[in-house]
């Protein structure tokens, strides 16, 4: 068989990699969203670097739009096979791509909009939809739904097994079983390793022994900081923003996973009576959808979780948290006089409303943009966390002069020695090993540690490249 990587090679976004069976048999895993201003990336959403009605079936990793982001084009392009995933990824998808759409939608909308007015207007991150609204449903009519830890055959040769990866609900690690020439291999692909101990998930579950191996690297070269360190130093600035500067703390946050965790643990710091005396909006429609299918697959939740639930049977929620859904609400913001909590999508501030709510905010000595994930270097996320002096937002160049905080430790990827501890069980098994979705240098610095643990030395492919396994 042979093995093309077709996305999520250069760095951490647009995961996709091809899976061709000497008898021609084809299997994607993932087809993600590229998000991101890389010059060379430029075209890599409307492109394919294989043709969509050759492609037999998808394996979805999970629901994260830099792994899912472009099966509606995938499928409006020719693609008529199922896409695999757990029962909570296919809720998840639902509403992560019907957000995508209408985020391009809107954002064209915008664009042309503003474009009518001054022939002259420019803004670095628009692009043409990709897709729109009702394509998603025609493509959610492909998704076919099982459980963890079940082998699946897809034909007499092929078979695939899920185990929770506990990156964000329903996420998966994905062993592929195959049969050729009477011999059989196990390819595994690790989707994105989630974090031990961390709120809501059950931790994650090491894949089993393979023959090769595909896997993540986002933090190859980083460690997080501990737990009761990372709520002590978010409850610190809250505290220095909000009640000593009389600021607003802005948290660009994915709706799905991080923002759920956040709230978690606002809420866990409003019962014990820490929480400072402010409004909290969570401005995103999605992040309330998203909620809601958290609350109907408790199957995913971790034994601490469930406990809480004994206590507060929402812990989600309370009395000074308020969901936004209008755009009238959202705009409203603006306009908001004192300190404030805000957290919105998307997390890189390359879409959605938060490049208005950083726009509006971002020029301000008293307040704090607080970066609680991973961002690609070219998103104006990234930019912020790089230190930059001034960021392009809405097609203006704005100053930075907020306080810039990052929080990593609320990363759903595991760091370093995590992801070691993940992979320790393929020593001695498996033969081959390639590290995608991570900035070079943290594949590099991954791939020597890993190296020196005892596995296999690591092979860093570039886009397109093509390997027989």
């Amino acid at each position: 068989m042979k093995l093309t990587f077709c996305g999520g090679v250069q760095d951490v976004t647009g995961s996709s990699h091809l899976v061709t069976l000497d008898s021609g048999f084809t299997i994607l895993l993932d087809c993600g969203l590229y998000q991101g201003n890389r010059p060379d990336m430029e075209n890599f959403n409307q492109e394919w670097l294989f043709d969509p009605h050759s492609i037999d079936c998808l394996i979805l990793s999970h629901a994260h739009i830099d792994h899912c982001g472009r099966i509606p084009k995938l499928v409006k392009d020719g693609f008529k096979g199922n896409i695999y995933c757990t029962h909570a990824t296919r809720d998840l998808a639902h509403i992560l791509l019907l957000d995508s759409a209408f985020i391009q939608e809107k954002d064209a909308e915008f664009f042309h909009k503003k474009r009518s007015r001054n022939a002259g207007y420019q803004d670095r991150d628009f692009q043409e939809p990709l897709y729109r609204s009702k394509d998603v449903p025609v493509a959610l009519e492909q998704f076919v739904t099982v459980g963890y830890d079940r082998w699946i055959n897809i034909n007499e040769l092929v078979s695939f097994q899920f185990s929770d990866a506990g990156h964000i609900l329903g996420s998966a690690g994905v062993t592929l079983r195959i049969i050729e020439n009477k011999e059989e291999k196990l390819l595994g692909f690790t989707g994105d390793i989630g974090r031990p101990e961390r709120p809501i998930l059950r931790n994650p579950k090491p894949l089993p022994p393979v023959d090769f191996l595909i896997s993540e690297s986002t933090y190859g070269n980083k460690e997080h900081d501990s737990n009761p360190k990372e709520r002590e130093r978010f409850l610190q600035i809250l505290t220095e923003t909000c009640v000593e500067k009389g600021g607003k703390v802005i948290i660009p946050a994915f709706s799905v996973g991080r923002t759920q965790e956040l709230l978690f643990i606002l809420d866990q710091l409003e019962n014990e009576g820490k929480l400072p005396q402010v409004p909290v909006f969570v401005d995103s429609p999605l992040a309330v959808n998203a909620t809601m299918v958290y609350a109907s697959h408790p199957e995913c939740f971790d034994e601490d979780l469930t406990e809480y639930l004994l206590l507060d049977e929402n812990p989600f929620g309370f009395k000074r948290l308020k969901y936004l859904r209008k755009q009238a609400d959202s705009m409203a913001l603006n306009e908001l006089k004192g300190p404030a909590i805000i957290i919105s999508a998307s997390g890189m501030i390359n879409a959605g409303r938060i490049k208005h709510h950083v726009a509006h905010n971002i020029e301000n000595p008293n307040n704090t943009i607080l970066m609680v994930g991973y961002c690609s270097p070219f998103t104006p996320g990234g930019k912020l966390r790089a230190g930059d002096k001034s960021i392009y937002l809405l097609g203006h160049k704005m100053e930075v002069r907020a306080n810039v905080e990052v929080l990593d430790s609320f990363s759903a990827h595991g760091d370093k020695l995590e992801m070691l501890d993940y992979l320790k069980n393929q020593k001695g098994h498996v033969k081959k090993l390639f590290l995608v979705h991570g900035e070079h240098e943290a594949k590099k610095a991954f791939a020597t540690l890993l190296h020196q643990y005892g596995l296999p030395e690591a092979v860093i492919p570039t886009s397109g490249q093509e390997f027989a396994l």
